[in-house]
């Protein structure tokens, strides 16, 4: 039996092979079963054919956070790639922002927020270029609401269909309260999210030079305490993370030997430690294969 693979691939991979992605899968089910939280996990090494990779509720829905940020920055380089903007156009910063269920104008708060440095720029231009890199980087959500106001959230969601990530669903901007309340959540899915990270990965996301300049932010993200953590120091990583109440998420690009796209999105957990602790585990589970 071909454990955590698609049926379709299983007869191409090499028995040794095989076997260690089917103990890889049996040792993260025990470290999911002993952390009590819910749990999915996507693997699969960048050059690889569908068959060679390990899913573990991979279509179960999560609450996004932060990761919705990845579709909003494809989605921008989209744009720049047809001419319609450019990366160094100015955007003067707003804290003005309309919520989906009623219209109604809401703000962020900067103690609220990840990052407070955008916050220092509201009625001022920032480059497009600069919120982006915010907005990945250090997660900043005044940031993300900027260009998703700007970008058009049907426009993003449409490009991530298009891609073939319909698991990822991006309706609004962040903090928009009463969207949350109403259950008018963006929502993402362990596919979804991989699949976004796959097509980067394989200069696939708009096009190569596009994909290649997403790689370089997603590869200055100051928290690292993730997948990072799992991986012997200095391992390059592109990655993503994204955390609201008892939600804490990573996924990224994996430069280690043959490069893989690992997603691990974690939801029950209170202490966000805890959380990055069991994807860190996870991590170091998969880099064994």
């Amino acid at each position: 039996m071909c454990l955590g693979l698609l049926a379709a691939g299983c007869a191409s991979m090499p028995e040794q092979r095989r076997g260690a992605v089917a103990s890889a899968r049996a040792d993260i089910q025990v470290l999911i079963a002993t952390s009590h939280a819910d749990v999915a996990v996507a693997w699969r090494p960048l050059d690889a054919k569908r068959g060679e990779e390990l899913l573990i509720s991979e279509t179960t829905r999560f609450h996004a956070a932060s990761t919705m940020k990845v579709p909003v920055m494809i989605e921008l380089f989209r744009q720049v790639s047809l001419k319609k903007l450019s990366l160094d156009d100015p955007l003067t910063v707003s804290n003005h922002f309309t919520s989906i269920v009623d219209g109604s104008d809401y703000e962020l708060s900067a103690t609220e927020d990840s990052d407070g440095e955008v916050y220092k720029s509201i009625g001022k231009p920032m480059t497009i270029r600069a919120l982006c890199e915010a907005m990945i980087t250090v997660s900043s959500n005044l940031a993300a609401n900027n260009l998703i106001q700007k970008l058009g959230p049907k426009n993003i969601q449409a490009t991530t269909d298009k891609l073939g990530a319909s698991g990822m669903q991006v309706m609004r901007g962040v903090e928009d309260l009463k969207a949350f309340d109403a259950g008018r959540n963006n929502t993402t899915d362990a596919m979804g999210l991989f699949t976004l990270m796959l097509k980067i990965g394989r200069g696939q996301a708009v096009n190569h030079e596009a994909s290649e300049a997403m790689v370089e932010i997603l590869k200055r993200q100051h928290f690292n305490a993730g997948i990072p953590a799992g991986l012997p120091p200095g391992t390059p990583v592109a990655h993503k993370t994204g955390t609201v109440t008892r939600i804490h998420h990573d996924a990224g690009i994996v430069y280690a030997g043959r490069t893989y796209v690992l997603v691990v999105l974690v939801r029950g957990l209170d202490k966000e430690s805890d959380a990055d602790a069991l994807i860190a585990a996870i991590t170091r589970v998969i880099a064994r294969i």
